[in-house]
């Protein structure tokens, strides 16, 4: 009796969970793992400042700060390393107090499993922490509806350009049917 009250309540509360956003067992875990490279110097830049506030200079965060982006995502921290993809967004300083940046990118992948597949990634990036966790909140082709976080770690930075290379985690839950 009492296993068949627990299976009765079960499928009552399974829906309820997978509409509020829990894990169901169609969704499958992936994890990524790739080198950002962010490249203001030289005669190739890959990121370039868009738009600056009247108090930019003055502040020890650069706030009001705005880059475009289209970096390349390689396998290993050498830009020479396979590229599979490309980092193409904005990210902008919108922190007066710490160095950090509101990031809006999509990790558009060019080469690989993922070929053809985006994933969206947005949040607060404070570039001075050890590891920044910041929200996917969605993609394309086989992350349709896709979920979870990236995490960044600094791979190295050079202050005298600005150029720096990032680590990513990416964590994402996807429909197993894609």
């Amino acid at each position: 009796m009492d296993r068949l009250l627990l299976l009765l309540l079960l499928s009552l509360v399974a829906p309820i969970l997978t509409a509020a956003g829990g894990v169901n067992a169609k969704e499958k875990l992936i994890h990524l793992r790739f080198y950002w490279h962010d490249i203001l110097s030289g005669p190739n830049p890959t990121a370039a400042t868009i738009a600056r506030s009247p108090v930019t200079n003055a502040s020890a965060t650069l706030f009001g700060l705005v880059n475009v982006i289209d970096d390349p995502l390689t396998l290993g921290p050498d830009l020479s390393s396979r590229q599979i993809g490309r980092a193409q967004g904005i990210y902008a300083s919108a922190d007066q107090n710490v160095v950090g940046l509101l990031m809006t990118m999509n990790f558009v992948f060019v080469d690989g499993e993922y070929n053809g597949s985006t994933l969206a990634v947005m949040g607060h990036n404070q570039v001075f922490s050890k590891v920044r966790e910041m929200p996917i909140v969605g993609g394309t082709m086989l992350f349709r509806l896709a979920r979870g976080y990236v995490q960044a770690r600094t791979y190295s930075f050079r202050p005298e350009t600005g150029d720096a290379i990032v680590e990513y985690n990416c964590y994402v839950l996807r429909g197993s049917d894609y």
